[in-house]
C-alpha cells in the first residue's frame, strides 16, 4: 500500500464515480443538443479553470511558465482536440441512446492503451496482453453481428481517449492539473464557439430558454468537466498503478448499469456475449498489470555508486 491509501480510494471513487453518472447530467440537460452542449462544456470549463487558478497558490505564476514552452502548448492544443472528440463521441452517444455502447468504449479503452503503446511507443507486449488484445478482437466481431456494424461510438471514444492520455503522457509531471486543464480547454474555444454556431443554425440554442435549473445546469458543465480531472489527480499521488487500473472499471461499470437498468437500452444476448469476452480480456489485462507490479518490487534495486 502507498501511503494515505483510504484517502486516494475515497478520491478516485469520487472521480470515476462522477464520470460513472455522467449519462444522468447529460439527461438532464435535454432538450439541449450533444453539439450545443459541448460547446458550453468548453466555455464554462474555462470559467472554472479560471477561478480556480485564481484560488491556488502559484497558479497563475505557474500558467505563465507554461504558456512559454511552445512544445507544451502545441501538445496541449493537441490533447484538447481529442479531448473535445471524445466528449462530442461521449454526448451523442447519451443523446441517441446508445449509453451502453459508451461504456463499451471506456472499457476498451485500456486494451487500446496497450495496442497504442505497441504501435506508437514500440513497447513489447507481454503474452497476457497479447491474449487480452486478442480477446477484444473476437469481442468487437461478436458486437458487430448483434449491432448489425461495427460500434463506431465505441471504437471511437475508446481511441480518442487512449490517444488523449498518449498525448498527456507526453506532457508528463512537467504540468499541473489546473495549468494544464485550462491551456487545454482554452485552445479549443474556437472549437465551442463554433459548436453554438452550428447548434443556433440547426437545433436552436437552449440556453436560457428552458427555466432557470435548465440554465444552471449548462452552468454547471464547466465543474462536471473539471471536478473529476481534480479529484483524479489526486488519487494518482496516493495509489499504485494496479490499484488506479482496478479503479478505472467503476465509470463505465456505472454507465452499463444506467443504460441498462435506468435508459432501458436493449441488451440481446450476443451483446452479453461481447461484454463478456470484453470483461474476460479485462480480467487479463489487471492480472498481468498485478503480475508485472510485483515483479519490478520483488526485483532488487541497482547498487549505489
Amino acid at each position: 500500500m502507498t501511503p494515505s491509501p483510504r484517502s486516494g480510494f475515497l478520491l478516485a471513487i469520487g472521480a470515476y464515480g462522477l464520470w460513472g453518472f455522467l449519462p444522468l447530467y447529460i439527461a438532464l440537460t435535454a432538450p439541449t443538443s450533444a453539439v450545443e452542449l459541448i460547446g458550453w462544456r468548453i466555455l464554462f470549463s474555462v470559467v472554472f479553470g479560471v477561478l480556480l487558478l485564481v484560488c491556488l497558490r502559484g497558479g497563475v505564476a505557474e500558467l505563465r511558465e507554461l504558456v512559454r514552452d511552445r512544445r507544451i502548448v502545441v501538445t496541449l492544443g493537441i490533447a484538447g482536440l481529442l479531448v473535445a472528440v471524445n466528449w462530442l463521441l461521449y454526448v451523442t452517444a447519451v443523446t441517441t441512446g446508445h449509453t451502453v455502447e459508451g461504456a463499451l468504449g471506456y472499457f476498451l479503452n485500456p486494451l487500446v492503451s496497450i495496442v497504442l503503446a505497441l504501435v506508437v511507443e514500440r513497447e513489447r507486449l507481454r503474452p497476457l496482453q497479447w491474449a487480452a488484445v486478442g480477446l477484444a478482437v473476437v469481442a468487437l466481431v461478436v458486437l458487430a453481428v448483434g449491432y448489425g456494424q461495427l460500434p463506431l461510438i465505441a471504437i471511437g471514444l475508446a481511441l480518442s481517449f487512449g490517444l488523449y492520455g498518449l498525448v498527456k503522457k507526453r506532457v508528463g509531471p512537467r504540468v499541473g492539473v489546473v495549468p494544464g486543464l485550462l491551456v487545454e480547454t482554452s485552445l479549443i474555444v474556437p472549437i465551442g464557439i463554433g459548436c453554438l454556431v452550428v447548434a443556433a443554425l440547426t437545433t436552436g440554442i437552449t440556453f436560457g430558454a428552458n427555466g432557470p435549473l435548465h440554465t444552471g445546469l449548462l452552468v454547471a458543465s464547466g465543474i462536471v468537466t473539471a471536478l473529476p480531472l481534480l479529484l483524479f489527480a489526486a488519487a494518482a499521488k496516493r495509489l499504485t498503478l494496479v490499484e488506479i487500473a482496478l479503479m478505472q472499471y467503476l465509470a463505465p461499470s456505472l454507465q452499463f448499469v444506467i443504460g441498462v437498468r435506468v435508459f432501458h437500452e436493449a441488451m440481446p444476448a450476443e451483446r452479453w456475449v461481447g461484454f463478456a469476452i470484453v470483461w474476460a480480456a479485462l480480467v487479463l489485462f489487471t492480472v498481468d498489470l498485478a503480475l508485472e507490479n510485483r515483479r519490478r518490487r520483488a526485483a532488487p534495486s541497482d547498487p549505489p555508486l
